[in-house]
């Protein structure tokens, strides 16, 4: 394999002359961050010169210098021919392996028909030459090609790699919301490291220079900022896509050679998808993640998109039952009854293409939980999480799965896995939620107005701490979360049957009468979530109506149903004989 890179710039006498005259400049040239550069000076022996003079030093650089400390750097290909892998790599105090099975899930585009060569430079220190890594967050990959429509691209990369990471049994991987939140961040490795307290960081950057594309990304110790592994992989832009999968897939098994010094499984070649298949694909995920109505409608269209193209890519069906998931939501108000069977066959049909998708499995598994079956959802988070140890979401899903149960500590056990792979996503508001359903009240509201802390603005959060107050009976403290959760959800008719039942308790019957005309006004025009009627029948202490409603959510596998056996709200129900009818259709033992 040659170990040279196919955006050094021109060679000959032309190349010999070329002077770098700032550091922005060799590290645009290396393909690595400034950063990086001046630690390579400073304890690799990089090449810099320096101009002192009366105001300050400047620093060059020669690429002819840069490029025999490159080819120093890198030693010559390892021997063990049957059993490198079909891209040959070097290694330098290191181990050469084989590619672990798993991957294979990881390698979602290679360019179907493309001849290529993978030009990669890596080096590898073990980990237990500088202590266990057991932990780890992938940062951020820069976009450095300077275009921000090219963002999906560095965030799609970032996102695949976590995804592969997560499957390493023995690592703690940090999920993607918490990642992204340092896009862009001037803070240092190791300020990074303590906040998320993991044991190294990967860190990396897209290039993008004419008709070439690199893509740099090395490991660091977290606590020392030390350099552990590097690997640069360059390729023709028309490649692009391929050259994503291809780093993902190479430096995966770097990682896991990294952390635990032995990598496992045999080669598996990965599958084929055509470029636009995948980059629709990527431009659904970065829509996906907009966490709004409009970008859900975007993500579907990219996601049918890459379906329509490609009948047999699965990570395009997983995301179409991602989304179908998301417009679920009471706070985005479409009827489970359209979203939730969208969801169960798309996430089935990923799948069946690929059983080893945990995202996949964990999407099924919370369509069948509101579904009620339950032992089927059971089986399918048990499965999510052997597959991806780190899947925060998985770990979440199972959390509300054992609190539907009653099985509250496991379920806050759960809860606070998901919490510590992902702290940004799955702060305290899951954790005062569970809270709430075991009528631990006060536990609750210190849950939740502690994650209020960090994002005051959060209508979940905010809601759920109305629950919790009306639990605790602090009608008049409710009402102020509520209508702030009201405001910042466009008045979401879930919100507001929540808030009939604070102004009952707090004596202002007039407006919680008021917010139920609104509510009916509403349902004449469009779809409102029943359980908006139940929760406001509950507070207004009307049984009767309550039931009807109940009826009603029932027949549409309404999410509050999932919770029947532990809702502090159900409470004054459990003894009339109905509502064990409803128990039982709900599966309920």
């Amino acid at each position: 394999m040659s170990v040279e890179a196919t955006l050094t710039p021109k060679t000959g006498a032309d190349a010999q002359r070329r002077r770098l005259e700032s550091w922005k400049e060799i590290a645009a040239y290396l393909g690595r961050d400034v950063t990086t550069v001046r630690r390579w000076e400073k304890r690799e022996g990089l090449p810099v010169h320096r101009l002192h003079h009366s105001k300050l030093g400047s620093v060059y650089a020669y690429t002819v210098e840069l490029d025999a400390w490159r080819s120093e750097r890198a030693p010559a290909a390892a021997t063990d021919a049957p059993d490198a892998p079909p891209v040959s790599e070097v290694v330098r105090r290191g181990v050469h392996g084989r590619r672990t099975a798993a991957l294979a899930t990881l390698a979602l585009a290679l360019a179907a028909g493309v001849t290529w060569i993978v030009r990669d430079r890596t080096t590898i220190q073990p980990a237990s030459a500088s202590g266990e890594i057991r932990s780890l967050a992938v940062l951020p990959l820069q976009n450095f090609s300077g275009n921000p429509d090219q963002d999906y691209l560095s965030d799609g990369m970032t996102e695949a790699l976590i995804a592969r990471l997560s499957t390493i049994r023995a690592l703690r991987v940090i999920s993607r919301t918490t990642a992204m939140q340092f896009k862009g961040t001037r803070k240092s490795v190791p300020a990074i490291g303590k906040e998320l307290n993991v044991d190294a960081v990967i860190e990396g950057s897209v290039l993008r220079s004419g008709d070439k594309i690199r893509i740099s990304v090395q490991l660091i110790r977290a606590d020392t900022d030390e350099h552990l592994w590097s690997g640069t992989y360059d390729r023709e832009v028309q490649d692009v896509l391929a050259l994503q999968s291809d780093v993902t897939y190479g430096i995966a098994r770097h990682i896991e050679v990294a952390v635990t010094g032995t990598p496992r499984g045999s080669p598996v070649a990965p599958r084929t998808v055509a470029p636009n298949v995948y980059e629709a694909y990527l431009k659904g995920r970065f829509a996906l993640h907009k966490n709004n109505r409009a970008g859900l409608a975007e993500a579907l269209r990219h996601f049918q998109d890459a379906v329509d193209a490609d009948g047999t890519f699965a990570p395009a069906y997983a995301g179409l039952a991602a989304t179908y998931a998301e417009l679920g939501l009471v706070f985005y108000g479409e009827p489970p009854s359209e979203t939730r069977p969208k969801t169960v066959v798309a996430a089935r049909k990923a799948l069946e293409l690929d059983p080893e998708l945990a995202e996949a499995r964990a999407l099924l598994a919370n369509a069948l939980q509101k579904d009620w079956h339950w032992a089927e959802a059971e089986a399918e988070y048990r499965k999510a999480i052997e597959l991806s140890p780190s899947d925060a979401t998985a770990h979440s899903g199972l959390a509300d799965w054992l609190l539907c149960q009653g099985r509250t500590e496991e379920a806050l056990a759960s809860a606070r896995r998901a919490q510590e792979l992902d702290p940004q996503e799955f702060d305290s508001t899951q954790v005062g939620w569970i809270l709430f359903q075991a009528h631990r009240y006060d536990e609750a509201i210190r849950e939740l107005r502690t994650s209020l802390t960090i994002e005051p603005k959060d209508p979940m959060a905010l809601w759920f701490l109305g629950y919790a107050l009306i639990g605790a009976e602090r009608f008049d403290e409710a009402i102020a979360p509520l209508e702030s959760a009201a405001s910042l959800s466009d008045r979401s008719s879930a919100v507001l049957g929540v808030l009939v039942h604070a102004y009952v308790g707090a004596g202002r019957r007039a407006e919680a009468l008021r917010l139920i005309d609104e509510l009916h006004r509403r349902r004449k025009a469009g779809y409102v979530p029943p359980a908006a009627f139940l929760n406001a029948y509950l507070g207004l202490g009307d049984r009767e109506e309550a039931f009807a409603w109940m009826e009603r959510a029932a027949e549409e596998r309404s999410n509050i149903m999932q919770f029947l056996k532990v809702h502090p709200f159900f409470d004054p129900l459990r003894g009339d004989p109905r509502f064990a009818v409803f128990l039982r259709r709900a599966n309920f033992q």
